[in-house]
């Protein structure tokens, strides 16, 4: 099975920027669309960026603007670069890969925005 180890949340002014980082398992990254997702206490999951194979990426509204997600296949790796961090970007973010029928999720790392 592979799997998705996730890197690069913490604790994080208001204003302030992370880079979450995703490397995975497998010898089969280049054929996964990626996604990131995050999760606040009470809420739904809701997706925030995605990545195809060949690189075209899409945004959630919420986020679009502040937000880059890129991959590196040759590092098996896909990145999520947040700046001007808001407080209700806090929740865990969880990477997720998928393959045709295939999904694989990340155990998650918190990012948390608070003065």
């Amino acid at each position: 099975q592979v799997q998705l180890v996730e890197s690069g949340g913490g604790l994080v002014q208001p204003g302030g920027s992370l880079r979450l980082s995703c490397t995975a398992s497998g010898r089969t990254f280049s054929n996964f669309a990626m996604g990131w997702f995050r999760q606040a206490p009470g809420k739904q999951r809701e997706l925030v960026a995605s990545i195809t194979n060949d690189g075209r990426t899409n945004y959630a509204d919420s986020v679009k603007g502040r937000v880059t997600m890129s991959r590196d296949n040759a590092k098996n790796t896909v990145y999520l670069q947040m700046n001007s961090l808001r407080p209700e970007d806090t929740a865990v973010y969880y990477c997720r890969g998928n393959r045709g029928p295939d999904v694989y999720w990340g155990q998650g790392t918190q990012v948390t925005v608070s003065s």
